[in-house]
Parts: C-alpha cells; structure tokens; sequence
C-alpha cells in the first residue's frame, strides 16, 4: 500500500470523526433557544426551561364531567406524568446542588445554569427542548385621573350598567358560589372594596392557606435601582407591589356601600402574583396557571384542585420583541389548554398594541382556547389602543378578540383606600370574567362547562360593524376588531338560566369531536348508539344542517362549507349538548 492511500485513509477517518463531533454537537444545539446558547457561550449563568418529552395525554377527559371530576382528572395525569419522566433529571441536578424547580402544568423544569450544564441537560433522551425564561413587561394601562378619597361615588360605574350587570342582581345573581382567580401584579387583600370578597377572609378568620400564592423570589434587573420591593419576596400574605391587581379585581367583585365597582360583587377571589412590578417571566406565568390547577397551602404543599377557581382574569403578554420564543409561546398554550380542559374559563386581555391590524400578537391572547378580550368605549365604539386580529405571529390567521368589553376610564379600586380610572384592554377582561360569576352563580351546573359559558357569550354578545379592512367584511361576526361584538351580562344570565334543565352530566351526551378545527370531515363520537339529532349553525344563528342519526358515530363531509366558526347542538332525549365547530384550510 502506498504511502499516499495510507495518508488519504488517514484523512478520511479525520474527516469522518470531524463530521461526526460535529453532528453530536448539532444534535443537542439544536433542542436550545438561541438565546440560551449564546449566553452560556459567553461563560453566563442563565435561567432555562428544561422541557421534557413526554407530556401528559389528556384526551379521555369527559366534556361533560363535572367540574371536579375534570379538575382531579386533569391534575393526576400531570402530575403522574412529572413524577415519572423527571425523576432521574431531577435525582442529577439535586446531586449537583442546580437551582432548579419542577412544575407539572407543563412538563418542565426551571434550571439555572453554565454551558456544561446546558450541554447536559440537551443530551438527556427525556428533554426535548431548552427554552428561555425572558423578562417580560407587562403593556401597563393609562391612569386618566385618580381620586385617593376611601368613600367617593355613589353610583354603579358605567362600565356595569353598559353590559347590564345591574339588571343581572336585580334578579338575584350577584356572584355567589362563583370564585375567581386572578394572576397579575398581586392584590391589596385589605382594600374595602375587596376584603369582605376575599375567600381567605371568612367571617373576619383569616387563612391564606389555598387562596394565595406568590411566584416572584427575585428583584428584576430591570426594576434596579429601585430595587427594593414594596411588597417583598415570596410572600405568603397578598399584596401588590404595582395597582394593578386590585385595579382588576375591583372590576370584577369589588363594592362598598357608596363604591359599586365589580360586576359580582358576592363572588370570592383569590390571587397569585406572577409579576414585580409589572415584569413577569414565562415561568411565573407557568407556576400561576399550575397553581390555579390546583391551589396549594402557604407552604406551596399538598395542592388540591378541589380548591379551583371558576374563571381567572389574566392582563399580561409574552411579546417576541422583549425574548419570547415560539417554544415559549408553545409553552403557554399548553398550559391554557390544560387549565381548560381542568374546567376553568382563562379570560384574557387582548392587549393595547393597536390600532393597525394583527395586533393581538401576544400569549396568552392569541391562542384558540383563550377567551380574549378587547377594550370598548361607553358608545361602545372600539378604543384606539385595543389590539385587532387577525392572529398571524403564528400563521394560524385565528380571528381574534372573542368579545370586547368597557376598558376606557374605568373606576375600581387601588392600593390602600383609594380609587382611580385607567384605560386598557386590561380593564375589558375582568368585566367579562365577572360576568363569567354572575352566569355561574344563575346556574351552577354551567360550572366546569367552559366552551358553553364561551359560547353562551358569543352568542349574546351585541354584534358591532366594522369599517377597518381587519381581514374581515364589514357584515360578518365575528370580526378582527369586536370578534363577536360587546358582552351583554343579562342576556347571557338570562340564556344561563335557560339550560337549567338541559345541562345534564349524563354519559349519553359524552362526545368528542374529531378533529376540531377540521378541513373537510368532522366526526362525533358518542359512547354507545342511541337516538340522537344534530342542528348546525352559522355565526348568524340560521340552521344550516338537520340530521338524525342512531349510531354512536356520525360522520359528516363539510367541505363546502366556508371557513369560520359553526355551532352545534345535538338533542337526546332531553338533554342538548351545545359546542363550537372551527374549519379551516
């Protein structure tokens, strides 16, 4: 063999090893944010979300179980879920004594940590990605003015008696039984518009335990040199470091004697801070929607999803220009889907990035089972700030916001006594959360019943025209800027009541629905044949479809249909089962 095949061999064993640490590299690089890498390339310690690659199979929960049975259901799988898949990855990081914390509502874990580290991590066959956990602002509302007097109006705010929330308490739905949640800059428990609604406060006994949590353990960077939060850290009695907590709040239960703020005034809250003043992250977000899965004692022990909310209000974004990633966005979503399916309604607000088109662009508002919302004015006229659809940050062209609701110069509560009107859309979202209140307190079977109390809104909402070129014509609803128009609390009460009697948790009206959104086929399938009659709807409410069936499915081709939105009620014997059908290409 010559001396120059032998060198060439050489070379190509050299070559191949080069190629082959090379593809070893790519192959974990590729699981990490940009961001990430780049950072712990520059010899930094960074924070990032270490997901795993087994996530939780919630596809046998009942749609029509009671808001219990989902809640624990949901709860299990999760948590069965985490405990097996990061077992091991956690059994390593506690060796290395790695800050970390685990959570379940996504199956992830919060790790800070160097290169090596991250080189680690994104080897391990359990992780399917590293994340990056970015400082967030939150799009803050304007003050337009502020009176700090404790007792100064006596009357309902306009916001109240433009969506008809007085009319709803005349008729004796004032929020009882109904408990909202709320995750935001934290809640001034002690203000008097909100202390008696407090579901820590029972007959002045006062327990903290299960009805507050606390996800901020660190001063921003971006808050230095203030540094010093008014508040604290990883507090365990509720307070806001911001106003803007109590402000929503206020909106939704808040009242005095001479103060009716809140659209539910007798509905009882609860709270978790996921931001310092006003900069969240990812994760603080995350561990807010797990606790709300599933609310823990002071200690952040034995959570019980017994103790769920109904509905929680949420005003804050993950915009892509201050960090937030796909993966992020992906995150985010999971974790709506799954406090959804757990029966909880997640209102969100839409966000003040408009007027131009796309502008709802931001997690947690942008996604399908997020119930946004947009800011209106007393004429009803959308305001100039709140965001339009449609949703293209991720392709999905989804009409967006779902309703809207009175967000410009809005009067409720602030820090200490006082009161103050600010504007944004984070003032439309609690008026809808509240109004979610009023119609579970009518009817408590509507509990856990999350895409009927959607749909119930929808469909009652009061349908505004719109003239902005939004993607959608000037006639059609919903639209880019109202989505299905203003919420009107009394109609929806009112259509509430009216399913008294229907709403029954039976297994016979056990469907799902496959796939949904769907392009042509659509199937329902029921546990077992029985005699049952399908009724489609258009937005408008004209029936479009009539058809009897026996069997346990039904397959029905609608690709001539246009794309949008469609109901559905399917009648057996006395029990309807209502839902929401999406088609798209």
């Amino acid at each position: 063999m010559s001396i120059y095949v032998m060198k060439s061999r050489v070379y190509l064993i050299a070559l191949f090893v080069l190629v082959h640490i090379c593809a070893v590299a790519q192959s974990w690089q590729h699981k990490v944010d940009t961001s990430v890498l780049q950072a712990t390339e520059a010899g930094k310690t960074t924070e990032m979300l270490v997901v795993m690659k087994v996530q939780a199979d919630l596809t046998a929960t009942s749609a029509t179980a009671s808001k219990m049975e989902k809640a624990n259901y949901v709860y299990q799988q999760l948590k069965a879920t985490q405990e097996q898949s990061q077992k091991h990855l956690l059994a390593e990081l506690e060796r290395k004594n790695v800050l970390h914390q685990p959570l379940y509502i996504v199956n992830l874990i919060w790790v800070v940590g160097d290169y090596n580290l991250l080189e680690q991590l994104a080897q391990s066959e359990e992780v399917a990605r590293i994340a990056a956990n970015p400082v967030v602002q939150m799009s803050m509302p304007t003050a337009n003015d502020q009176d700090n007097t404790p007792q100064s109006r006596n009357a309902i705010e306009w916001g109240i008696l433009k969506i008809s929330a007085n009319e709803v308490w005349d008729l004796g739905y004032t929020g009882q039984g109904a408990v909202v949640g709320g995750q935001d800059t934290g809640y001034d428990w002690m203000h008097p518009a909100l202390s008696q609604k407090y579901r820590g406060n029972i007959n002045n006994t006062i327990d903290h335990n299960y009805n507050w949590h606390d996800a901020i353990r660190a001063i921003h960077f971006l808050n230095v040199p203030n540094s010093q939060n008014p508040c604290g850290l990883d507090i365990k009695v509720p307070c806001d470091d911001n106003n803007h907590g109590t402000h929503t709040m206020g909106t939704i239960v808040g009242s005095t004697m001479d103060n009716q703020i809140g659209v539910a005034p007798d509905a009882q809250w609860i709270g978790c801070r996921n931001m310092e003043r006003g900069w969240g992250t990812p994760f603080t977000y995350l561990e807010c929607f797990q606790w709300f899965l599933a609310p823990t004692n002071s200690n952040n022990q034995n959570p019980n999803p017994s103790k769920a909310p109904h509905v929680i209000n949420n005003s804050w974004g993950c915009p892509s220009e201050e960090g937030c990633t796909t993966t992020n966005f992906e995150l985010l979503e999971a974790a709506v889907n799954n406090l959804k399916t757990s029966g909880v309604v997640v209102v969100v607000s839409a966000g003040n990035s408009g007027r131009n088109c796309a502008t709802v662009n931001t997690p947690s508002a942008i996604f399908e089972n997020s119930f946004s919302v947009g800011a209106s004015q007393i004429t009803d006229s959308i305001a100039n700030f709140s965001s339009r659809g449609p949703v293209l940050v991720d392709n999905s062209r989804r009409t967006k916001p779902n309703v809207v609701a009175p967000g410009v110069s809005v009067r409720s509560a602030i820090r200490g006594t006082g009161y103050s009107n600010f504007s944004g859309t984070s003032m439309a979202g609690p008026h809808v959360a509240g109004a979610v209140a009023l119609m579970i307190s009518a009817n408590p079977d509507l509990a856990g019943q999350v895409e009927t109390i959607e749909t119930i809104l929808e469909e009652t909402a009061i349908p505004f025209q719109t003239s902005e070129n939004c993607g959608t014509a000037r006639d059609v609803f919903p639209n880019n800027v109202y989505g299905y128009g203003r919420i009107d609390a009394l109609a929806a009460v009112k259509r509430a009541v009216a399913l008294k009697k229907q709403l029954v948790n039976d297994k016979n009206t056990n469907f799902k629905i496959v796939p949904n959104p769907f392009s042509t086929q659509v199937e329902f399938v029921a546990d077992e044949a029985a005699v049952r009659q399908l009724r489609l709807f258009n937005t408008a409410g004209s029936l479009l479809l009539l058809v009897n069936w026996n069997d346990a499915q039904l397959s029905l081709d609608l690709s001539a249909y246009p794309n949008g939105v469609y109901w559905y009620e399917i009648v057996e014997e006395n029990v309807i089962a209502r839902g929401k059908l999406l088609k798209i290409e």
